[in-house]
């Protein structure tokens, strides 16, 4: 079975890991360029302006498959120079996919997120959360260290206290908790969750889309770069927005008090 369930509807497209039966474990041998096709397919299409996320059944993602940890199997097995290319070729190009995804990303937070689950939910710009969902990075409860590169993602989410805290305890957090430190933007009822994912996706959408791809970008930036750099930067790209049929809609629409319809241009 594909691991990604991809549904399109209109500009949002809505990514689904689609392993119910396990709990969508996370790095089997061909997941990286499942991720690395259907992100680089979004990337190339225009008409998308926002993704969605989500877990089939009851998690979002229980993390690295433990069984194959245990068997020493696909990406978790062979000699220690064979496992370090296994991340390298297949966990971490399914994360680079997701990083790079030019346009906004939520993640509709259905269950556990654990792990591997958990990074890849913190690589997502909004996230929301289901009132069962659950957060944990606990690797070390493995014996292992965050090998996807979650020690560079999660402080800057939740800040470098808290993930420390999250990493050195292994402690997995609930829901409400995880609002509370800023790890999800909002926390839903369980059976609300995908309606205001999709509510949220299509408020986000009505934005200008090229406007849109490059204060994602900026956002992104801004975390890499100095101030004096990011204001450079800024100024460069304001200066092509300055010059887009999108600005001057946006604009008359806001003088002749209605809703901008913004095409792209």
């Amino acid at each position: 079975m594909p691991l990604l369930d991809i549904a399109e509807d209109g500009p949002v497209t809505t990514l689904t890991i689609d392993r119910a039966e396990s709990m969508n474990p996370l790095g089997t041998p061909g997941d990286g360029e499942a991720f690395a096709e259907a992100c680089d397919a979004i990337n190339a299409d225009a008409g998308v302006r926002c993704v969605i996320l989500t877990g089939a059944g009851r998690a979002f993602s229980a993390g690295g498959d433990i069984k194959a940890m245990r068997d020493k199997s696909g990406t978790f097995g062979g000699t220690p120079p064979a496992i370090a290319d296994g991340y390298r070729d297949n966990i971490h190009r399914m994360l680079r996919a997701l990083h790079t995804l030019r346009v906004p990303v939520i993640a509709a937070v259905n269950g556990p997120a654990i792990g591997l689950g958990c990074d890849v939910a913190c690589l997502a710009d909004v996230r929301i959360a289901s009132d069962k969902a659950k957060f944990g990075v606990t690797f070390l409860k493995l014996g292992i260290i965050p090998g996807d590169g979650g020690t560079w993602i999660l402080p800057r989410v939740i800040g470098m206290s808290r993930a420390a805290e999250m990493f050195f305890t292994g402690d997995v957090i609930d829901a409400e908790t995880a609002r509370g430190w800023g790890l999800v933007s909002r926390v839903v009822p369980h059976d609300a969750l995908l309606d205001e994912a999709r509510a949220l996706a299509r408020k986000i959408t009505l934005m200008p889309p090229n406007a849109l791809r490059q204060t994602k970008m900026l956002l992104r930036k801004g975390t890499e770069i100095s101030y004096d750099t990011a204001l450079e930067l800024a100024a460069n790209t304001q200066a092509m927005m300055h010059a887009t049929e999108d600005h001057a809609e946006g604009v008359a629409a806001l003088i002749e008090k209605r809703e901008a319809r913004f095409t792209g241009k």
